[in-house]
């Protein structure tokens, strides 16, 4: 369409780092879906993609959610922000999803297509970028079960036990379960328990926050801080917002849609930009609202009311974080099972488990180390939606677009585009200056393996 056949044979090149035998996958024949992957392709329908999505993305992170995004943007520029954020966000993401095709072939991973639009150096930038947003989002989610497993521990005990030791339990237990369900195709069976642990936490959280904000008569929105604090902030509460509606994975889902991928991503995209904004969104604003500018950043910390409560709450978000950080690590799965398991024999096969289980045990105990040392949860979501996530979602799908159609495109379009490239480029640099800051201050503050 807009590349040329010349430079084909040469961009492919650059794919082969993680292609395996040739193999046919349970979706069809490799040569239809390029480089071969271990995973399920083609095989899901439009439905339980989306479901997957909305209760992916109403994971416990949502608890963080108000004093990340809100409290360093107050109530004006905060719904702004919210608003728009999240309209630019759908879109980029609607854009992207028309790409997962060119020229008749398909694309199953993000980095292949860059690879295939523009060479071996963006075939491994994006790479970085996306490894870098999943891993430090799988940390996130390990520090994220951490906490709610210690805030149980904390209502049922006077001496509560260290954060660390709940961090461990909780990288365990996400191993296991990885190790168990080893693809994205596989969660199937658990979307039914996401969803109903999903609602229920969140329902019972929302009836707590509206009791507790009507009682609250000291409540205060201002912005506090410092005159730096407060230009740098609101960049890190940008990321926020990017982070709780983007994944930086796209093409990796969709390629587990049976066709035609495009419209059924799409329908899937339209349940999470609805249903799921409005859940995510709503426990944000309601909690900024019951508690202010000094919410806590786990809102269950927050909570009144009897033991049970909280413990429910945490309960469940434990749970089905365990099913939620599946959806957003399974890329990173994808890449170490087709590299080094035997593609050409049953992922279920003697010699494939025992390589799942080392590939698996590797990447989570490494993980729940550093989550361990480092357990500074604004840090995660801000670091992952800065530098990386902010062009995944909004400058390389206007760079595919001028590549692809620039030559055909009208000038308004390639303008459009050109536009989003610097512009959210330059997003891109303030808000990873805004998140190394705060790493700063952090670590000036907590010690390795601090207890938080």
């Amino acid at each position: 369409m807009g590349t040329e056949n010349k430079n084909n044979n040469n961009n492919i090149e650059a794919l082969s780092v993680e292609e395996g035998p040739e193999a046919v996958l349970k979706g069809g024949p490799t040569n239809d879906y390029g480089p071969t992957s271990a995973h399920t392709v083609d095989h899901d329908s439009w439905g339980q993609v989306g479901l997957m999505l909305v209760t992916a993305f109403n994971c416990g992170y949502i608890l963080s959610f108000s004093n990340l995004m809100l409290v360093p943007l107050g109530w004006i520029w905060g719904i702004i922000c919210l608003c728009v954020v999240g309209l630019y966000t759908a879109y980029a993401n609607w854009l992207l999803a028309g790409f997962h095709f060119i020229d008749g072939q398909r694309f199953i991973r993000y980095r292949d297509l860059m690879g295939f639009l523009y060479g071996r150096q963006m075939f491994y930038l994006t790479w970085v970028f996306q490894f870098l947003t999943l891993l430090l989002g799988n940390m996130g989610f390990i520090l994220l079960g951490g906490r709610a497993l210690k805030e149980i521990n904390s209502e049922l005990s006077n001496s509560p036990l260290r954060l660390q030791y709940f961090i461990m339990i909780t990288g365990a237990t996400y191993f296991m379960f990885a190790f168990l369900v080893p693809t994205m195709s596989a969660m199937r069976r658990w979307l039914g328990i996401s969803t109903v642990l999903t609602f229920t936490y969140i329902l019972i959280l929302l009836v707590v926050l509206v009791k507790d904000g009507k009682t609250n008569e000291n409540a205060e929105y201002k912005i506090s801080g410092s005159k730096v604090d407060k230009v740098l902030n609101p960049f890190g509460a940008i990321s926020a917002i990017i982070v709780c509606n983007s994944s930086g994975l796209l093409l990796e889902i969709q390629s587990t849609l049976r066709r035609p991928a495009v419209e059924n991503m799409r329908k899937a995209l339209y349940l999470q930009y609805s249903v799921g904004l409005m859940v995510y969104y709503g426990v944000s604003i309601v909690g900024y609202w019951a508690y202010g500018s000094t919410v806590s950043e786990y809102l269950p910390k927050e909570l009144s009311g009897p033991k049970w409560v909280k413990i429910l709450i945490n309960a469940a978000v434990f749970v089905q974080s365990i099913i939620s950080q599946h959806m957003f690590i399974a890329p990173v799965h994808e890449a170490l099972d087709t590299k080094f398991l035997k593609l050409d024999e049953s992922l279920h096969s003697r010699e494939n488990i025992k390589r799942l289980f080392c590939v698996r045990a590797s990447l989570f105990t490494g993980n729940t180390l550093v989550t361990a040392a480092f357990p500074f949860m604004g840090d995660f979501v801000n670091l992952f939606g800065s530098f990386t996530l902010i062009p995944l979602t909004f400058v390389f799908p206007s760079m595919i677009f001028i590549k692809v159609k620039g030559k055909t495109a009208r000038i308004e379009k390639k303008v459009w585009h050109w536009t989003n490239i610097v512009l959210f480029s330059l997003l891109a640099i303030a808000t990873t200056i805004s998140a190394v800051r705060l790493i700063v201050n952090n670590v000036r503050v907590y010690h390795f393996f601090a207890h938080t």
